[in-house]
């Protein structure tokens, strides 16, 4: 199993929206900027997290992007299947031995059991910040 950028841009995205979670809206070039994602990239990516109903969109001069729910709501494992689809690191029909469903067992149990809140205390734990959600 190997995640894309997709994915990983869609992390970084999440927990830029968590981080900055002040009640206003974020706008994409904000956004870009810190993450040093092309805009134009990482508007698809917020177009897939607001169809997921993930974040929501507020339109107009003030708009910009915000969390539709709590960033201990969410966890790395929904958004990863939400951009990469399946995490299965061998197709079942590929090859149906016991390990592989192991394997893929541990993969989802970790990624489901870290949320959106524990990247960000780590985060500020890293950066000694004093970021309040």
């Amino acid at each position: 199993m190997k995640i894309s950028t997709k994915g990983t841009y869609a992390i970084q995205v999440m927990l830029d929206l968590a981080i900055h979670n002040t009640g206003e809206n974020i706008n994409v070039k904000k956004i870009a900027e810190r993450q040093d994602i092309s805009e134009k990239y990482l508007e698809q990516i917020i177009s897939i997290l607001n169809k997921a109903g993930y974040v929501r969109s507020i339109r107009g001069a003030q708009g910009g992007y915000r969390l539709a729910k709590d960033p201990k709501d969410y966890t790395v494992g929904d958004i990863l299947r939400t951009t990469e689809g399946s995490l299965e690191p061998v197709s079942e029909s590929e090859s149906p031995l016991a390990v592989w469903r192991r394997l893929s067992d541990a993969i989802n149990n970790v990624l489901d059991s870290v949320t959106l809140q524990d990247l960000v205390d780590e985060e500020n734990a890293r950066l000694g910040g004093d970021y309040v959600i």
